[in-house]
């Protein structure tokens, strides 16, 4: 009995130990080829968005302007799409000749698994893994606001 617990503990930190390295995988690539816009953190304030017309997207509010759910699809093909048929947007440049590499079979919806170049993959994956919750407004008390 207890073999088969360690067998799925083992198995565990090992998809644990592979979606670390996708990670900081994604988080160099980030770092090489996003980061000079968006910048260190995501939040569209990198150096080279000075200048720039339409400002970068805050990436880390990827998910909270999806209703919570991070769209790894879309953002693979926003990243991606540019040569590819889709008009090109802004200053964003063409980034599918950076991200080529081995393929991976990633679940596009409705059951398909597409092959992924697994350098996109772990830039999404990197791109999930900082993902937060818009900061809030103050919430005003009618003591706050009303008459004193």
């Amino acid at each position: 009995m207890r073999a088969p617990i360690r067998s799925v503990a083992i198995a565990a930190i090992a998809v644990a130990a592979g979606c670390a390295s996708e990670v900081e995988t994604g988080r160099a690539s980030y770092t090489d080829l996003c980061a000079g816009c968006h910048g260190a953190g995501g939040q569209g304030n990198g150096p080279g968005a000075r200048g720039l017309t339409v400002p970068p997207s805050d990436l880390t509010l990827i998910a909270a302007q999806n209703a919570g759910t991070f769209p790894r699809v879309e953002v693979m093909a926003k990243i991606d799409g540019y040569a590819k048929g889709e008009p090109h947007h802004g200053a964003m440049p063409v980034f599918w000749p950076l991200l080529e590499g081995r393929m991976v079979l990633v679940p596009t919806g409705d059951g398909i698994l597409t092959p992924t170049p697994e350098p996109l993959v772990a830039l999404a994956a990197y791109l999930e893994s900082i993902q937060r919750q818009p900061r809030a407004a103050p919430v005003l008390s009618l003591k706050q606001v009303g008459p004193q």
